[in-house]
C-alpha cells in the first residue's frame, strides 16, 4: 500500500482565524490524507521551513485577513529560491479573496484557491487528485535538511509498501558528492532522548521550552526532533505538534512528524530506522516523542538507540492503584510531573516518589510547568539532560 498524501495546513502571521481550517484538515484526515498542521500567526519562512522538512506534497493556506497575494506569492518564491519546486501551493480565505485576486495569484503560482461555498468534498477531491500522483524524478537537493527530508520519506515509503531492507535503499547515496554530512560516531557524542506519556500530559510544551535552552545555550548547535501522531494504516493523520511549537520555529531546529500507520505502543513501524539516520546526522541532539501512551506502553526498550527516557506525567492519573500498573515507571531514566501547579500535584510528586523508590534504579523525579516562562523545574529537566554522559 502506497504512502497516503502529506501536506502541510497553515494561517499566516497576524491571523488567528483557525475555525475553517480546523474543519478542513478533519476532512482531509477523514479522506486518508496525513495534515501536518503548523498552526497560525505563521510566517512565509515557518511555513516553506516546516513544508521541506516534512517534505509534503503541498501547502494549504488559509487566509482572512488581507495581504494574500503577497503573502501566497513570498511562499512560492521561497519554496523556489530553497530548491523545493515540487512543493505546491493552494488556499482559501472565503470571502476574503476576490476571484480577481485568485487570478493574480494563480499567475504568481498557486495552484487553486478555495471560495466561499466550496464543498468540503471538492476541497477534498481536488487533494487527492492533484496531488495523489506518484512524484516524478526531483531535482537535486540544495541543503543538508532537503536531502534528509527526502531520505526520511524514502524510508516511511518504503515501509508503506513493505520493503524490509528500507534504511539501507533510502539512505544509499547515490551521488558523488552529497550535502548531507553523516557524523563520524567516533568524533561526537551524540545525544538521543526519548520523551513519552500519556496524551495531554504536556510533552511537547515540555520538549519547546527544552529546545529553547538548548538554542540560547549552544549558539551554534542543532536539534532534531521526531514526533508522532496516531493512524491506522491507509487512513489519514492530524500531525499538530507543530501547531505548539514557538520555540522550535528556528533553521537550527529540524523536526519531523510521523503518524503511527497502524503500529501500537507510541511510535511507527519505520521510527527505529529514521532516528538512526537522524542520529548519524549532524545533530547535537535527537529527541523523540512518542505519541500519548497508556500504562502497557514501552516504546523504546527495544529500540536500542535512545540513550535517555523521559515519562512525562500528569497530576490526574488517577488513583495509586492505577500508578502501579504504568510500566514505563519502572524503566524510565527520569520521570516528569508536569503541570505541577495543578492542586493535586503535591501528592502526586509523593505517590510517585514512593513507587520509584520500590524501582532501586536511581532514577530521577523533577516537578515542572512547562507553559510557565523560565520555569526552574524545566531548567533542572534540561541540566539531566545535558549532563548525561
Amino acid at each position: 500500500m502506497p504512502s497516503p498524501i502529506r501536506i502541510l495546513t497553515a494561517v499566516p502571521i497576524c491571523d488567528g482565524h483557525d475555525s475553517a481550517i480546523n474543519t478542513i484538515n478533519l476532512e482531509f484526515i477523514r479522506h486518508g490524507i496525513e495534515v501536518v498542521y503548523l498552526g497560525y500567526h505563521r510566517s512565509v519562512g515557518d511555513i516553506v521551513r516546516a513544508a521541506i522538512q516534512e517534505d509534503v506534497r503541498a501547502i494549504g493556506i488559509s487566509s482572512y485577513n488581507g495581504g494574500h497575494i503577497e503573502f501566497f506569492a513570498e511562499v512560492i518564491a521561497l519554496l523556489r529560491k530553497r530548491g523545493a519546486n515540487d512543493i505546491k501551493v493552494f488556499g482559501g480565505g472565503g470571502g476574503t479573496i476576490t476571484h480577481e485576486d485568485a487570478a493574480a495569484m494563480k499567475r504568481k503560482g498557486v495552484d487553486n484557491i478555495f471560495f466561499a461555498g466550496t464543498s468540503l468534498a471538492e476541497m477534498t477531491d481536488y487533494v487527492r487528485k492533484q496531488y495523489g500522483r506518484l512524484r516524478g524524478k526531483r531535482s537535486l537537493p540544495k541543503s543538508p535538511d532537503q536531502e534528509l527530508a527526502h531520505k526520511l520519506t524514502a524510508i516511511e515509503d518504503a515501509y508503506a509498501i513493505g520493503k524490509k531492507s528500507a534504511f539501507a535503499k533510502a539512505t544509499a547515496d547515490r551521488r558523488p558528492t552529497s550535502t548531507l554530512k553523516i557524523r563520524n560516531p567516533q568524533s561526537a557524542i551524540r545525544k538521543v532522548v526519548g520523551f513519552t506519556g500519556p496524551g495531554g500530559a504536556g510533552k511537547t510544551t515540555l520538549i519547546d521550552e527544552l529546545v529553547l535552552r538548548f538554542l540560547n545555550q549552544n549558539p551554534k548547535g542543532r536539534i532534531a526532533i521526531l514526533s508522532h501522531d496516531p493512524s491506522v494504516i491507509g487512513e489519514g493523520a492530524l500531525l499538530g505538534d507543530r501547531a505548539t511549537m514557538i520555540n522550535s520555529q528556528d533553521d537550527r531546529v529540524f523536526m519531523r512528524s510521523m503518524a503511527t500507520r497502524g503500529q501500537g505502543g507510541g511510535l511507527s513501524p519505520a521510527t527505529h530506522d529514521c532516528l538512526t539516520l537522524l542520529a548519524r546526522s549532524e545533530f547535537d541532539y535527537v529527541i523523540i516523542e512518542t505519541v500519548g501512551t497508556g500504562q502497557e506502553a514501552m516504546p523504546f526498550q527495544k529500540n536500542g538507540i535512545v540513550d535517555q527516557t523521559v515519562l512525562v506525567m500528569n497530576p490526574d492519573y488517577g488513583s495509586r492503584l492505577q500508578l502501579q500498573k504504568i510500566v514505563m515507571l519502572d524503566l524510565a531514566d527520569i520521570v516528569v510531573v508536569n503541570k505541577s501547579d495543578l492542586q493535586r500535584a503535591r501528592t502526586a510528586h509523593t505517590e510517585i516518589e514512593q513507587r520509584l523508590e520500590q524501582n532501586r534504579h536511581n532514577q530521577r523525579l523533577i516537578d515542572t510547568v512547562a507553559k510557565r516562562h523560565r520555569d526552574p523545574g524545566v531548567d533542572e529537566l534540561f541540566e539531566l539532560i545535558s549532563d548525561h554522559g
